[in-house]
């Protein structure tokens, strides 16, 4: 009989090499305190380095690694996790850890308390402690005007990488996803809020930016197309509510069929 999670920690990681050991550590130090079973599921996506190594190096029965040769995108990954996971809540955070895990546990507070559906780490929350470039700042702050143009969120921040589901916000909201890559996170709430969910409630993080990440020309373009793609989805060609129709039928049918196998 597999043992009750309650708690499903995914972490993606590409190209993180010997750091990832420690990192992965630091995290554990973090969850053991909050006092529920939990599990953390470090996807390597694509990696070529000693990233998997070091993850099988730390010998920890709480760690799960799912791997795959080639590099698909952290969205691919998240979702990926997320569904190979077994808790009643689901947590993403990055595997840089650039993101305080503390946040965890005032997460799962918060989400219980007022019962929330998701609560998104924002960098932008009044109680937030942000270390990070100022041109980065600005690009952030120009894409969630954007965002709030397009899709009327009513959050200040959808992209930082310290999120908290409810499983059943995934269960519905992962197979409607056409993103793998950069507006994985925008349209992962975008469709949750589509389908009812109520909109995430915000919570304060601690954020040490590593100065020398950079955001390349064509990761924006790409994160820009992404977006106007989840907006054309939503708004023009109604895809998420076709596709939630599709999925529906496709069990029943499946469903029918083992009925008759049955009879």
């Amino acid at each position: 009989m597999t043992a009750q999670v309650d708690l499903s920690v995914i972490v993606p990681a590409y190209r993180e090499g010997p750091r990832i050991h420690d990192n992965l550590k630091r995290l554990l130090s973090e969850l053991d305190p909050i006092g529920c079973a939990y599990e953390v599921i470090v996807v390597s996506d694509g990696n070529g380095d000693q990233t998997e190594a070091e993850v099988a190096r730390l010998g920890s029965p709480k760690v799960r690694l799912l791997a795959y040769a080639t590099n698909m995108g952290k969205g691919y990954a998240l979702s990926l996790g997320a569904l190979r996971s077994q808790g009643d809540l689901v947590t993403f955070i990055d595997a840089d850890m650039e993101l305080d895990p503390r946040a965890i546990s005032r997460f799962i507070d918060l989400m219980k308390r007022d019962g929330e559906d998701i609560v998104i780490g924002s960098k932008r929350h009044p109680d937030s402690r942000v270390n990070y470039p100022v041109l980065r700042r600005l690009q952030s702050r120009c894409y969630q005007a954007l965002v709030q143009l397009l899709f009327d969120l009513q959050v200040r921040d959808t992209q930082t990488g310290l999120k908290l589901f409810r499983r059943d916000v995934l269960v519905d909201a992962l197979p409607l996803l056409a993103v793998k890559r950069f507006a994985f996170d925008l349209e992962l709430l975008v469709v949750a809020h589509h389908l009812g969910y109520r909109r995430p409630a915000e919570a304060p993080i601690e954020l040490t930016f590593q100065f020398q990440s950079t955001v390349r020309p064509q990761t924006v373009f790409q994160i820009l197309w992404d977006t106007a793609a989840v907006f054309y989805r939503l708004r023009i060609l109604n895809h998420y509510d076709r596709r939630r129709v599709e999925l529906a039928q496709s069990l029943a049918a499946d469903a029918k069929r083992t009925k008759t196998s049955q009879g």
